[in-house]
């Protein structure tokens, strides 16, 4: 039969083709996952020093807010990049935390105290 022998082998390389597409999928969805995880570190980080430093500003616990804020945002391996008091209260915070070589920085940002 002419012709039957030319297609020999031709599964093998659609397997590894569709293995090599199964391998690269895999691996974006393993980023999207990463870069979710670093995300919501980044914005509890900045949750929890956005509370701290309301607390701070408050007299609620002492030191100063934006110090504190920073404090807190380290335990986390965040860093503060803005910490802003305002008169009603409220401080505003972002914090930036390292989401790997690939992904770059993950940013959080909060807002605490009273109501707008």
């Amino acid at each position: 039969m002419p012709g039957v022998g030319s297609e020999r082998g031709s599964g093998t390389v659609l397997a590894a083709g569709l293995g090599m597409v199964l391998v690269m999928v895999m691996s974006l969805l393993l980023l999207l996952a990463q870069a979710s995880a670093a995300a919501s570190k980044a914005a509890a980080a900045a949750d929890l020093a956005a509370l701290a430093a309301a607390d701070a500003l408050r007299g609620v616990s002492a030191g100063e807010p934006c110090l504190v804020a920073a404090a807190v945002a380290a335990r986390y391996k965040a860093t503060l990049t803005s910490c802003t008091a305002g008169g009603d209260q409220s401080v505003e915070v972002s914090t930036e935390l390292p989401a790997g070589p690939v992904l770059g920085v993950a940013t959080g940002r909060a807002r605490a105290g009273p109501p707008p």
